[in-house]
């Protein structure tokens, strides 16, 4: 009984989580009359090629899925290198004023982004990055949240004993860290550089001020243009939703294992 239960939560969970991802398909496939009907539609119709069609027609909507591509591998690759060198230094090495400099990482994680935007502009434009990808992708290179993530994963997974010794038998601290820490540290890395990725893909208000919509735009910047206007058509607003989001599903397939893993790993040893 306790197990039926527990797959009907699971299921009720799932059906939950996915019906946004559905409306969003049932939408994107049916016309404006259709959803203006006193029922709505509940089943896929057969509108979505046309849709499709039409959104690639008024925006450049694959030039700006490969612009978010590049600047959100730059930044996931980044997160997951800097982060983990970044959280080693944390948890295993012992420097003045290690515990103050972390706080001052964890302090930044809780200001509001948005209280950033005004002196982060003024600093991109004074290095003359407008409008060019470096604007995106140089602020989001290191995360306080990725830096906090890989301290407790570097806590958890790399003794401070097994650190010591490779010290003591003549490791340098570059390859103490790439022999030692780095292959126990995989994991968590993986699961940070997905998170970044979709986190980077799914940014809205600084690429909007930091890049010219009408040069590099990225996939959110572009979505923003189909409902512009005194009229927005939602079916075509939710066609382009339903592509941009195709790559995070897909880096979601791919490494859900791997999330899965890790965070019962975290759980496993917590509870222990």
């Amino acid at each position: 009984m306790r197990r039926f239960g527990s797959l009907a939560a699971l299921a009720a969970l799932v059906v939950f989580s996915l019906f946004p991802l559905y409306s969003t398909l049932v939408v994107a496939s049916h016309d404006n009359a259709d959803l203006a009907r006193p029922t709505p539609p509940l089943l896929p119709g057969a509108r979505l090629p046309e849709h499709l069609s039409e959104v690639v027609e008024k925006v450049d909507l694959g030039q700006a899925m490969a612009n978010s591509a590049m600047i959100a591998c730059v930044v996931a690759v980044a997160n997951a290198l800097f982060c983990t060198v970044a959280g080693f230094a944390f948890a295993r090495l012992r420097f003045r004023g290690r515990g103050a400099l972390f706080a001052v990482v964890i302090g930044s994680a809780m200001v509001p982004t948005q209280l950033g935007i005004v002196p982060l502009f003024i600093v991109v434009d004074a290095l003359g990055w407008y409008d060019t990808p470096a604007a995106v992708v140089v602020p989001g290179l290191v995360s306080a949240f990725g830096v906090f993530w890989m301290r407790q994963a570097c806590l958890e997974a790399v003794p401070a004993e097994l650190v010591d010794s490779a010290r003591v038998d003549g490791c340098s601290l570059a390859r103490t860290y790439w022999h030692v820490a780095l292959p126990a540290l995989r994991g968590p890395a993986a699961v940070l550089a997905m998170l970044s990725f979709a986190t980077t893909w799914n940014e809205f208000s600084w690429p909007l001020v930091a890049l010219d919509p009408n040069d590099v735009p990225t996939a959110q910047v572009v979505l923003s243009q189909l409902a512009g206007g005194y009229y927005t058509d939602y079916p075509l607003v939710l066609t382009g939703v339903l592509v941009s989001i195709v790559p995070v599903l897909l880096l979601f397939v791919l490494f859900a294992r791997k999330v899965v893993a890790v965070l019962l790993r975290g759980a496993a040893e917590t509870g222990s």
